[in-house]
């Protein structure tokens, strides 16, 4: 992500320009962190779900639905940081999303009711989304311009490695706890950072600047920005809405241990830290355009394949998906900044982030869910996989535009 993208802050500088990386990789650590827990427990749920429709006695659509739930909190909160940043410093801001998303996490382990899941996920949602804008705001305020790159850098490890560790960390922990109490685990872990931030973190010490209804208007009135927004919700359908359901779906439909199913899903998301280089690389070669059509073409054949193939050939295109997807990311970015006017790309990410969390994070595996109960999961994701196709169209009618 880029450092101007959605900090939301006053633009102070105090200070920051004699901030060698070094000084502040304390409090960078403790961030990375708090943005590590902020991700996990959202997609916790996607290696767990086995276990918990086994326990509450659930529908394959019911499971899906909760990730709807906690996209519908993350999507409400995220649009309307940049007010709750203008009231509140940034600090105090990332201290109250880690510890109210702990508390709601450590209630819903302790809910026995799907009425108490539902609140305490929508809940989870709602405090996961405070993070971000706060996050890259304070990254930014503790590290002088120069040293921007490599913090964000190390800041935006936290998402990739989530996605690796969450399987991994599930099955670890499901070896000795039951479900309820990995989620007890990660809900105090996110409470105790909070608190460490409170106390030891530095930067952020500072209110952001509330984003305007003219600043909106610039966006919603470009054709370019609806297509991008559902370019990137189309991107997030290929990555978090796949991988919620993913799980769930080879041990329903190809009856592979739960154990193994999670391995092999998050060891397929190591190469997505390489692969993102490699998208970065290939926008600029060929620009963000050409780059969105061919990627969004292969990345839903890859998808509908992973619903209609049978045998082993699921385990390597398990592993090939996600190294295509990973490639859409800094290209969409790239397209969105191209149509950016100068100061309002902050604005811009702002707009279209929460709406391609709640399309590709709740909805998509709401209805792949849907599908596994009322025609099969297969149908569900070669359906999504076509739609991820759409993807390449959308890009070709983008209009090329010049660099900055």
């Amino acid at each position: 992500m880029k450092p101007d993208t959605i900090s939301g802050t006053t633009g102070r500088t105090d200070k920051r320009a004699s901030n060698g990386l070094g000084t502040n990789i304390g409090p960078l650590v403790i961030l990375t962190a708090i943005f590590f827990l902020n991700f996990i427990t959202r997609i916790i749920f996607a290696p767990l779900m086995p276990e918990i429709e086994k326990d509450l006695g659930i529908s394959h659509g019911t499971a899906g639905a909760l990730f709807f739930l906690i996209s519908v909190g993350y999507f409400i909160t995220l649009l309307g940081s940049g007010w709750v940043v203008a009231r509140y410093t940034h600090k105090r801001t990332i201290t109250f999303s880690a510890v109210v998303l702990g508390l709601a996490l450590v209630g819903t382990s302790f809910s026995n009711s799907l009425l108490a899941i539902r609140t305490g996920l929508l809940l989870l949602g709602m405090a996961a989304g405070l993070y971000l804008p706060s996050g890259i705001a304070t990254v930014t305020d503790l590290f002088s311009s120069r040293h921007w790159g490599k913090a964000l850098g190390a800041h935006e490890l936290a998402p990739n490695l989530g996605f690796i560790a969450a399987p991994l960390l599930s099955e670890l922990l499901l070896i000795i706890f039951p479900w309820r109490l990995v989620l007890l685990v990660l809900g105090v872990a996110s409470v105790v950072a909070g608190l460490a931030f409170a106390r030891f973190g530095r930067g952020g010490d500072y209110t952001g600047v509330a984003p305007g209804i003219r600043s909106f208007k610039t966006f919603l009135v470009l054709p370019a920005f609806w297509i991008i927004m559902i370019l990137f919700g189309l991107a997030i359908s290929s990555s978090l809405g796949v991988y919620t359901m993913l799980p769930l779906y080879l041990v329903t439909d190809y009856n592979i241990d739960r154990n193994f199913a999670n391995t092999l899903v998050g060891l397929s998301r190591v190469s997505t830290l390489v692969m993102t280089l490699v998208g970065d690389w290939a926008s600029d070669r060929f620009g963000p355009r050409k780059t969105l059509i061919i990627v969004f073409f292969l990345t839903g054949i890859a998808t509908m394949l992973i619903g209609t193939a049978r045998g082993s050939g699921i385990y390597a295109l398990v592993i090939i998906q996600p190294i295509l997807t990973a490639c859409i990311f800094p290209a969409c970015f790239a397209a969105l900044s191209r149509i950016s006017p100068p100061g309002t790309r902050n604005i811009a990410v702002s707009l279209s982030i929460p709406t391609a969390f709640l399309i590709g994070g709740g909805v998509i595996p709401a209805f792949i869910g849907f599908m596994g109960d009322t025609a099969s999961f297969a149908l569900g994701i070669t359906s999504v996989g076509g739609l991820i196709i759409t993807g390449s169209v959308l890009a070709f009618l983008l209009k090329e535009q010049p660099q900055d």
